[in-house]
């Protein structure tokens, strides 16, 4: 097992924590990663996009000109594709782009995407974050003292509306709870900011 050091708020190293080889220590698989972060890309589309066909399109009811010795080209609505104001050629309609991967995928790549952060020395255990009301200079103070002042995700064990409040204006940092991280944000953000309760909630369910 890895260890890695545990930080206060201020900056400063108040212990060690062993990291599980089984979940920061794996061989990144980033094939299933990059079907992981598809999915869950296609699971965020709202597939709302909407156009209306020549079927659905108002007027063109009539014929705009007789078939034959017009020296037009023959046309039977004016709400044909080829018009202005036609209807559109195979219209997007309302659909859902989600679809179901399998769990082991998934847990593969969380596993992976953690080892990846953990290899480049980019997770930061911090043994409990905690402010004492909404103010996000202070949460911003404690994000430069523990050096993690790029894009940042922050996990807590549970929902804190105090520490989200106070990140929540924060270009580029972004909180979570341990058992709703997911792939896509872990590798977005530049730093893992872990609180050191979320850590063993991590461990418990990826294990």
């Amino acid at each position: 097992m890895s260890t890695i050091n545990v930080l206060n708020m201020a900056g400063e190293t108040v212990g060690t924590v062993e990291l599980c080889d089984g979940i920061f220590g794996i061989e990144p698989n980033q094939a299933v990663v990059h079907e992981v972060v598809k999915n869950h890309l296609a699971n965020c589309r709202q597939g709302t996009q909407s156009a209306l066909t020549r079927a659905e399109v108002s007027g063109g009811g009539k014929k705009p000109w007789r078939q034959k010795g017009t020296g037009h080209a023959r046309q039977g609505s004016t709400r044909a594709p080829q018009w202005t104001h036609g209807g559109i050629v195979f219209a997007p309609k309302p659909r859902s782009y989600s679809y179901v991967l399998n769990k082991k995928v998934k847990r593969l790549a969380m596993k992976s995407a953690l080892s990846a952060k953990a290899a480049a020395g980019e997770i930061i255990v911090v043994d409990s974050i905690k402010l004492d009301s909404i103010k996000t200079k202070d949460f911003r103070a404690f994000l430069n003292a523990v050096k993690a002042d790029g894009k940042s995700l922050v996990v807590t064990p549970a929902k804190d509306e105090i520490v989200v409040k106070s990140a929540r204006n924060i270009p580029g940092v972004e909180t979570t709870m341990a058992n709703l991280m997911n792939v896509y944000d872990i590798l977005k953000a530049k730093y893992l900011v872990l609180d050191k309760e979320a850590l063993a909630v991590i461990e418990e369910v990826f294990a």
